[in-house]
C-alpha cells in the first residue's frame, strides 16, 4: 500500500506506485539472472550477469543498478573491468549469476566463473568479491570459493549459479550447480569465502539450476529453475520449490516427492501463462516494508527474444512480481504467473512520518548520529524512545537495520506485544503466550543486522537475520487467538542504533490460488472401443498403432519431430468448435527410473506443422523422468532454421493423465496450457504456449533411443474434449 504523507488526507493521497514489467526497460534491454539487496542508504540494488546491456552493445562484466521505488532506476556500471576481474579466471571467461549478500560489515558478491586458469576449457567455479558499499570497489577473492569439480571423464560438472544462506544454526551455506551434476550445498567458513567439508547433492542432475533458498515457518525452501534458459522464442524456463527442516535437505515438494528422485519433484513457483513473457526464471527473493514477498527474475518477451540476430544472445530483462504463500508454498501472483500490466510496486519507505534513512526525526527519545559511508543519519536509542505518531490498529510490521546493545525491546499496541533481543535469545510475548529462539553462539550484535517485529492477524514474530533476504539467525513466533493490535506508538527500550527504520501495516495475504481450467460437459472424443472413426487423421501413419481391448497401443517409434528429423507419426482428432475447451488423455508408459533412455516419450500435441507445434510428453531425459511441454517454431525465416525449448509440468508417473486447455488470450492469440495428474483427480497446471492459429490436437509416441528391443509401448485409454469452465 502507499504511504500517506503527514498532513495529507487519505482522500487526496497520491495513488499507490506501480511497476510494469520489465522493470529494467528504462536502462537495459537485458538484465539476466538478477540479484537484489537493500543498501543501508535506502536504495535497492540489483546486479545481473555478464551480457551486453543493450542490443549490439559492448559486453559488460556483470551490471549494477539501483532504485528507491522499483519504478525508476539508475544504471551504475559494471562490477568488474578487465583490470579488476579475477586474475585466476582464464582469458575469455564469462561471469554469471551474481548473488549479493551483506554480513560482518561488508557486502559479499558470489558469481560463476566459467573458466579458470587451473583447467582452461570451461571448468566452472564459484568466485567471490567483497566491498564496503553496494557499488564497490570490489576486492576479488584470491581463488574460488567452490573449486571446479571433475566428472571423471575429462569434463567438468556445472559449478555455477551460487546462492548463499545464513541458517539458524549460525552457519553459512552455499548452494550451487546446474543440469550437469545437480545442485549441491556446501558449508562455508564464517567469512563466507571458503568451502569446508563435503558437499551434499540436493537435486538430481538434468533438472535444476539457478537456486535460491529462504527460511519460512520452520522450513528451508529450495527454489530452482528448470529446463532451458535461453532458447529465444521457445524458452520454457520455470521455477519450482521443495522444502526441508534442514538446510542440507532432503527437499520435498508439496506431494512429498524429493527433488533428488528420478521422477523428480518440485512445486511450481512461476511458469509462463500465455501473455508475452516466457521463460521466467533464475530468480532472487525480497521482502518489502509491508512484509510482502516478491520474486525478482528474468524472462523473455516472445516477440523480442534476441539481443542480436536469431540464435545469438537472448534478451532477458528483469521482472518483479509478488509471491503469495498458499498452503505453505510460494506461488507467483497466487499461481497466475508473470504480470504484463501495471501492478502494485513493492512498498518502500516508512509510515508514521518516519524518514527511513533519517529515522531519529520521527522518534521521541532517540539521538541522531551522523551515519557512515553506507548511509545517512541513524537513530541511537539508549533508554526509552517511541514514534511521534501512533500506528493504526491491526497488523503491523516494524523493520530496521540494527546494531544492538545488551538488551533491546520493541513494544507494539501499548503493551500487547513485546519482542526482546537479550542474553543470546530473541523472545516474543503476547498475552499469556511467549516464545523464544536462541541466537548462534558467535552472533555479533555490534554488526549491522536486520530486526523485524511483525503482527500479522493473530501471528506475532520477531526475527533477526543478515540482510532480509530470507536468511535467519533466530526467529521467535507465537499465535494468539483473538489478538487485535490496538492503535499506539511503537516503543523501544534498551540500547541500539537504527537505520532504514520502517513501520508499515502488513500487506493483506492472498490465501487462494488463481483460477485454473476446469472441465465441463463432454463435447467429443474416443474411448477406443472400436476402430478409429472419421474424426481421426494421421500425419505419417504408423501401422503398429493398434486399437484393441479399449486402448490405443502404440510402440514408441525410433523417430523424431524436432529439428530436421520430422519422421515421427502423429494421430489427430477433430477439435470442438468454440474459443475454449480442454483435451484430456490417460497414458501408460513405463520408462523405468534412474537409467538413460533418451528420449523415449509419448503424450499430446498441438500441431500446426512439423516446424510449429507444442508437445506435452512423459519423457526420459538422461536419468530423470519428466513431463516436458516443448515448443518448436521457425526462429529464422531466412533459412527455415527452427528453435526448440521446453517447460516442465508436474511429476511424471508410469500411468498419468494429461490435459491441454485451449483458449484465446486478450490479443486473440491461441493459447494452449498444459496440466498433468498422477491420479486423475488432483491436477498440476503449468506453462502455456501461444500458437499463431488453431492447431490440430492429437497423440504421439516416439523418441530417439537405442537398445530398446522390443520398443516400449505407450497405451492411451481415451482422448476426450470437454467444455472449459
Amino acid at each position: 500500500m502507499a504511504a500517506v504523507a503527514a498532513g495529507t488526507s487519505a482522500a487526496t493521497a497520491a495513488p499507490a506506485p506501480t511497476t510494469t514489467n520489465a522493470i529494467s526497460s528504462s536502462f537495459a534491454d537485458t538484465f539476466a539472472d538478477p540479484s537484489v539487496i537493500q543498501g543501508r542508504d535506502g536504495y535497492w540494488y540489483a546486479y545481473a550477469t555478464s551480457d551486453p546491456l543493450v542490443s549490439n552493445g559492448p559486453f559488460g562484466l556483470m551490471h549494477m543498478a539501483r532504485t528507491k521505488d522499483f519504478s525508476s532506476w539508475e544504471y551504475l556500471g559494471t562490477v568488474f573491468n578487465e583490470q579488476t576481474k579475477p586474475n585466476w579466471a582464464a582469458p575469455g571467461s564469462f561471469f554469471w549469476a551474481p548473488d549479493i549478500r551483506y554480513f560482518d560489515g561488508k557486502y559479499v558478491m558470489y558469481f560463476t566463473v566459467t573458466d579458470t586458469l587451473a583447467n582452461p576449457g570451461s571448468d566452472f567455479a564459484i568466485g567471490a568479491a567483497t566491498a564496503p558499499t553496494p557499488t564497490g570497489p570490489w576486492t576479488v577473492s584470491d581463488g574460488p570459493v567452490v573449486t571446479p569439480k571433475s566428472d571423471g571423464n575429462g569434463g567438468w560438472y556445472n559449478t555455477i549459479d551460487p546462492a548463499l544462506l545464513t541458517a539458524a544454526d549460525g552457519k553459512r551455506y552455499m548452494y550451487y550447480g546446474g543440469f550437469y551434476g545437480g545442485i549441491s550445498v556446501t558449508e562455508l567458513t564464517p567469512d563466507g569465502l571458503h568451502a569446508v567439508g563435503e558437499p551434499t547433492q540436493v537435486t538430481i542432475g538434468d533438472r535444476y539450476e539457478g537456486s535460491y533458498v529462504v527460511y519460512r515457518d520452520g522450513y528451508y525452501y529450495l527454489m530452482a529453475s528448470s529446463m532451458n534458459c535461453c532458447a529465444g522464442p521457445t524458452t520454457g524456463y520455470s521455477v519450482f520449490a521443495g522444502r526441508s527442516r534442514s538446510p542440507k535437505g532432503p527437499f520435498l515438494d508439496a506431494d512429498g516427492v524429493a527433488m533428488t528422485e528420478s521422477r523428480v519433484g518440485g512445486t511450481t513457483v512461476i511458469a509462463q501463462n500465455g501473455n508475452k513473457w516466457i521463460g521466467p526464471g533464475h530468480h532472487a527473493f525480497m521482502t518489502d516494508a509491508a512484509g510482502q514477498d516478491h520474486i525478482v527474475y528474468h524472462a523473455i518477451d516472445r516477440n523480442a527474444a534476441w539481443l542480436t540476430d536469431p540464435f545469438g544472445i537472448n534478451r532477458r530483462p528483469m521482472l518483479i512480481d509478488r509471491i503469495d504463500w498458499i498452503d505453505g508454498w510460494p506461488r507467483t501472483r497466487a499461481g497466475a504467473g508473470p504480470s504484463e500490466a501495471p501492478v502494485p510496486a513493492p512498498v518502500t519507505g516508512s509510515g508514521l512520518g518516519i524518514t527511513a534513512t533519517d529515522p531519529a526525526g520521527g522518534l521521541v527519545g532517540a539521538a541522531r548520529r551522523p551515519g557512515d559511508a553506507l548511509g545517512g543519519p541513524t537513530a541511537a536509542i539508549s533508554g526509552v524512545a517511541q514514534t511521534r505518531q501512533s500506528a493504526a490498529p491491526g497488523s503491523l510490521r516494524v523493520e530496521a537495520e540494527v546494531r544492538l546493545g545488551s538488551s533491546f525491546t520493541t513494544v507494539l499496541g501499548g503493551q500487547q506485544v513485546v519482542a526482546t533481543v537479550a542474553r543470546g535469545k530473541v523472545t516474543v510475548a503476547a498475552g499469556r503466550r511467549t516464545a523464544s529462539a536462541s541466537l548462534p553462539a558467535d552472533f555479533d550484535p555490534a554488526q549491522w543486522n536486520k530486526l523485524i517485529v511483525q503482527v500479522s492477524g493473530t501471528t506475532v514474530s520477531a526475527r533477526l537475520n543478515d540482510a532480509g533476504l530470507g536468511d535467519v539467525y533466530a526467529e521467535a513466533k507465537v499465535d494468539v487467538p483473538g489478538l487485535k493490535l490496538a492503535a499506539a506508538p511503537v516503543r523501544w527500550l534498551g540500547s541500539a542504533e537504527l537505520d532504514n527504520l520502517t513501520v508499515r501495516p502488513v500487506a493483506t495475504p492472498v490465501r487462494r490460488m488463481a483460477a485454473v481450467p476446469k472441465p465441463g460437459k463432454l463435447l467429443a472424443g474416443d474411448d477406443f472401443s472400436g476402430e478409429l472413426g472419421p474424426d481421426w487423421s494421421w500425419v505419417r501413419p504408423d501401422a503398429k498403432a493398434v486399437v484393441a481391448d479399449g486402448k490405443l497401443s502404440w510402440p514408441l517409434q525410433n523417430a523424431d519431430l524436432v529439428g530436421g528429423g520430422n519422421t515421427a507419426g502423429l494421430l489427430f482428432h477433430n477439435t470442438p468448435a468454440g474459443d475454449s475447451w480442454i483435451a484430456e488423455t490417460k497414458l501408460h508408459l513405463d520408462t523405468g527410473a534412474g537409467d538413460i533412455r533418451n528420449y523415449q516419450q509419448a503424450g499430446m500435441i498441438a500441431y500446426l506443422s512439423d516446424s510449429d507445434f507444442a508437445r506435452l510428453g512423459n519423457v526420459a531425459i538422461w536419468k530423470t523422468r519428466q513431463n516436458e511441454y516443448g515448443r518448436e517454431l521457425v526462429a529464422r525465416p531466412s533459412d527455415g532454421a527452427t528453435s526448440y525449448g521446453a517447460a516442465a509440468i508436474g511429476r511424471s508417473a508410469p500411468t498419468e493423465w494429461m490435459r491441454l486447455a485451449y483458449h484465446k488470450n486478450a490479443a486473440g492469440e491461441h493459447v494452449y496450457q498444459a496440466g498433468t495428474s498422477v491420479d486423475g483427480k488432483n491436477w498440476t497446471w503449468g506453462a502455456s504456449w501461444v500458437l499463431s492459429a488453431p492447431a490440430k490436437l492429437g497423440l504421439f509416441a516416439h523418441g530417439e533411443f537405442t537398445g530398446a528391443n522390443p520398443a516400449p509401448v505407450a497405451t492411451f485409454d481415451y482422448l476426450r474434449f470437454y467444455e472449459s469452465k
